[in-house]
């Protein structure tokens, strides 16, 4: 279901930098920090808008850090770096926020897929005039940038693609969970996918279920037989934000073996050993 806005109430635009926010995009075709609150849409609510004064969010040039976490910042936004989103900016490559009625905070949106950025910023022309002059246009942004943005009263939503909430809602009633909705940007796992390098493994979390399909079949495939360790019901969903909140908070053990792949992208691995 596509983002849908109100077309009753008044749209108000404000801008923040995307200085050095396009580096670490692959060329081919996910966070909550203690300086900015990063919300996630599962689905496509109608949101209204009013006019607030402009607000100014930058980029910083230098990493945040927070010390005493278990993971460093630096290591978290490198396992995000090569991750893309898609935001609305200007001509002057500044991004576009709105203003939210109900929570009284501006609002950055970033979608995970590009044609859902292109329907959003369709959305906004129609009510606003000003957007077609002004040389709107969808930019893709490093998930890691996204991550060193803060200013107050700003929330930064990422918007997960219809499709993988569809997707992680049948895995999990295939599981034995029954939900009606998803909350927050869900990834996808296998126990029989690990990455190899330089003597260490990791696990491989795709943003989509296809991708993270393609690298079971490409594991199989590499050997020249059928995948043992693969069965029905060996996808495992998982929750982006909360895999971020638990590398800031210490939970080491349960994340930092993981690498995330850029949607479209699947991987050669090694299946583990029987």
């Amino acid at each position: 279901m596509p983002l849908q806005l109100s077309k009753t109430t008044a749209l108000h635009f404000s801008k923040t930098s995307l200085t050095n926010s396009l580096s670490s995009i692959p060329t081919s075709k996910p966070i909550q920090d203690n300086h900015s609150t990063l919300l996630s849409l599962a689905s496509a609510p109608t949101i209204p808008f009013s006019s607030k004064n402009p607000s100014w969010a930058r980029i910083p040039h230098e990493p945040i850090s927070h010390p005493g976490t278990s993971m460093s910042t630096e290591t978290i936004e490198e396992r995000l770096a090569g991750v893309p989103v898609y935001a609305l900016s200007n001509s002057n490559e500044e991004f576009v926020l709105v203003s939210g009625l109900s929570t009284g905070k501006s609002l950055g949106l970033f979608c995970f897929k590009q044609e859902d950025a292109e329907a959003l910023l369709e959305q906004m022309k129609s009510m606003d005039p000003g957007m077609r002059k002004g040389g709107s246009k969808v930019v893709p942004v490093a998930l890691n940038k996204v991550f060193q943005l803060k200013i107050d009263g700003v929330a930064f939503r990422l918007i997960p693609e219809p499709s993988q909430v569809k997707n992680a809602l049948l895995e999990r009633e295939q599981a034995g969970l029954s939900d009606d909705a998803f909350s927050g940007v869900p990834v996808f796992q296998s126990r029989s996918l690990v990455l190899k390098s330089q003597n260490k493994s990791y696990r491989p979390v795709f943003f989509r279920k296809e991708d993270l399909e393609k690298s079971l079949s490409r594991a199989s495939h590499e050997q020249h037989k059928l995948n043992p360790a693969f069965k029905q019901g060996d996808i495992e969903v998982a929750v982006f934000e909360e895999i971020i909140k638990s590398m800031k908070e210490g939970s080491t053990t349960t994340w930092d073996d993981v690498v995330f792949i850029p949607p479209g992208f699947d991987v050669s691995t090694t299946p583990p050993k029987q």
